[in-house]
């Protein structure tokens, strides 16, 4: 059956999504709106003659906003043959409030599938600081396969409601559930063929990492300056592997093992929010509001209980839909990225036990960017098709057996509702990526964080992949949720601050309590 796939892609990193869930959209940083000054020259030393056309294109800046301009830039499908076609990218800038850039500071914010130009059109300072956003010329993009760029496109909203949320027939664990799964997989994967016109075999962490040399080229930049979060950490370390040489100053946000396996990860991961519940259940048990008594592993326990029996008998919410086991636990994956989100855990769990499920679905709702009956972005499309092609199949149903044991054992709570069919299996292209250490030997310091209670991305990814990168720089946030930078403690953003702007170098090992 191979079930690992799903396990990822259920506990996306999608931090722009959480922190505008959990009530930290601060107003926007009010730009000083500098006149746009005239486009750089491309940077086109060291570039292979086939992708001149492309590293030589001069952009056509709009303004989209006040101090906003956006362009398109256009990109092969496949750098290795850019004769099968191109795509295009869409690209926002925000300027440099201070009307002297230091240059562009690339962003991205995680998924793989979360909008860059959506986050800096409407919540910048959700991404950078306002020391940040005067120093640098702010970069917002859609990856390939992602939002305004060309994207992937799988199902219509009827379509995806139906995905991601319908309740498959037969008991969790029976012939006939996993007979329906499969067939709802392969459709999926069948109708993302049919409707995203050719690009599938194209979406991958390094296309995309090359699509970020392409976009520091045709900006001006002579180096990469880049801050990357949750998934983004993956896809600025993959950079950094590719071109050590043109790597400026980079900060990884969430850092990410580039070594792990998917089931290895996976598994990290249903750990990490297994232990987040945990820490969850601690505070909520000392509120009166809390839904649940005793000790944390009494509570853990009736949580059990409650996806149990929400998983044979689901509560109908009131615009109709079913609240079963897989679509509760996207709620509280949901909720697990910031402690700021723990009031509408408490709410959701709260109102599950008494027969309502209309909190919970809106936690999954928001995870899945579903607002109103319709999608706002085909974040989740995109996500599972990166996933895809950047995960090498890993092996036969015997591998998968000792995959759930070894679940099951990391993560009691949630390992019934962690694996799924693998709607990867019936992809329409195979697996290009592979796993294994990027040192990115010739590059420049490399800051990455990691957060000691982040369930999304565990702490030892960011130990692991600061040791491997020759330069790595780990700075440790100590706390709970997901992402340490520009979350309130400046022990950490001023470390960064002081990198991107001044090159202070912070100490490696510096713990942020």
């Amino acid at each position: 059956m191979n079930a690992r796939r799903r396990v990822v892609a259920l506990v996306a990193g999608l931090a722009t999504a959480i922190l505008a869930l959990s009530g930290c959209l601060y107003a926007q940083i009010p730009p000083a709106a500098p006149a746009p000054g005239p486009s750089l020259a491309p940077q086109t030393d060291g570039v292979a003659p086939e992708l001149l056309p492309y590293y030589s294109q001069a952009l056509t800046w709009e303004e989209c906003g006040t101090g906003l301009d956006c362009t398109t830039v256009t990109a092969p499908r496949d750098y290795s043959d850019p004769s099968k076609g191109d795509l295009q990218l869409a690209v926002v800038r925000h300027r440099a409030t201070s009307g002297k850039p230091l240059g562009s500071l690339l962003t991205n914010p995680g998924g793989p599938g979360a909008s860059g130009v959506d986050l800096v059109k409407s919540s910048l300072s959700i991404l950078v600081d306002q020391k940040l956003a005067d120093a640098y010329d702010v970069i917002g993009f859609d990856p390939r396969g992602v939002g305004a760029s060309t994207a992937v496109s799988c199902y219509d909203a009827k379509g995806l409601d139906s995905y991601f949320y319908d309740i498959p027939p037969g008991a969790r664990g029976s012939d006939e559930r996993e007979q329906a799964l499969k067939e709802r997989a392969a459709a999926f994967a069948q109708a993302c063929d049919a409707n995203s016109d050719g690009i599938l075999p194209y979406i991958s962490t390094e296309n995309s990492a090359r699509d970020m040399d392409l976009l520091r080229a045709v900006l001006g930049d002579p180096k990469l300056n880049y801050l990357g979060f949750s998934y983004g950490s993956f896809l600025g370390t993959t950079y950094a592997g590719l071109f050590p040489e043109r790597v400026g100053r980079m900060v990884l946000d969430g850092g990410i093992d580039p070594t792990q396996s998917q089931s290895e990860a996976s598994i990290g991961q249903a750990e990490g929010f297994e232990q987040s519940l945990r820490a969850f259940m601690a505070d909520c048990l000392t509120m009166s509001e809390c839904p649940y008594a005793g000790s944390v592993d009494d509570a853990m326990a009736d949580l059990a209980a409650t996806l149990a029996r929400v998983d044979a008998r689901p509560i109908t919410a009131s615009d109709g839909r079913q609240l079963g086991g897989d679509t509760l636990m996207t709620a509280i994956v949901a909720a697990l990225y910031s402690q700021d989100s723990w009031p509408y855990l408490r709410a959701a769990l709260t109102d599950v036990g008494n027969g309502r499920a209309d909190v919970a679905f809106q936690l999954a709702d928001f995870y899945n960017d579903r607002q109103g009956g319709s999608y706002a972005s085909n974040t989740m499309e995109a996500f599972i098709a990166y996933n895809c092609m950047d995960y090498p199949d890993e092996g036969s149903d015997a591998d998968d057996e000792a995959f759930r044991q070894r679940l099951a054992q990391a993560a009691p709570t949630t390992a019934p509702y962690w694996e799924g069919v693998d709607v990867c299996a019936s992809w329409p292209a195979p697996p290009t990526g592979t796993r294994g250490a990027i040192t990115a030997e010739g590059s420049p310091p490399i800051v990455v964080i990691g957060t000691t209670g982040d369930p999304a991305t565990p702490y030892v990814g960011a130990q692991r992949l600061a040791e491997q990168l020759s330069q790595g720089v780990l700075i440790t946030n100590v706390g709970e949720g997901h992402l340490g930078y520009n979350k309130g403690k400046a022990c950490v953003t001023d470390a960064v601050d002081a990198y991107l702007v001044d090159g202070t170098v912070p100490e490696d090992g510096l713990r942020c309590e």
